[in-house]
C-alpha cells in the first residue's frame, strides 16, 4: 500500500537558530531508499512508498538531530492512503490543483 506522507522535524535545545544542519542530516537519510519518491519543501518534507518503509524512515529522520547533539527533537507527521487507485506522483498532483485554478 502506498501512503504519502508529510515530515516536520523541530530539533528543540541546540545552540543555534538555524536548523538547516540537522534537517539536511535527516534528508541524506532518504537517499539510501531510491525507492521512495520525496520532495524537500521550505517546511518539512514529502515522502511516497509503502507505509512500512515510510515509517522506517521516518524513524530514522527523527533520531538524526539526536546524533548531531540535539536535546530534544518534535516530529510530526501526517500520512495520507488511498486505497481505491490513482497513485499520481507529487508533480501530478499538484499539476492537478493548478490546473483547477480559475483566474
Amino acid at each position: 500500500m502506498r501512503v504519502t506522507a508529510d515530515v516536520h522535524l523541530t530539533p528543540i535545545g541546540t545552540d543555534k537558530t538555524s536548523i538547516s544542519e540537522y534537517i539536511a542530516a535527516a534528508e541524506s537519510i532518504l537517499r539510501k531508499y531510491p525507492a521512495l519518491e520525496t520532495r524537500l519543501n521550505p517546511m518539512s518534507t514529502t515522502i511516497v512508498g509503502d507505509l512500512d518503509t515510510v515509517l522506517e524512515v521516518v524513524k530514522q529522520m527523527h533520531e538524526a538531530p539526536f546524533s548531531l547533539g540535539a536535546k530534544r527533537v518534535s516530529t510530526s507527521i501526517r500520512i495520507d492512503e488511498r486505497r481505491e487507485g490513482g497513485h499520481e506522483s507529487l508533480s501530478e498532483r499538484i499539476e492537478s490543483v493548478q490546473s483547477k485554478i480559475k483566474g
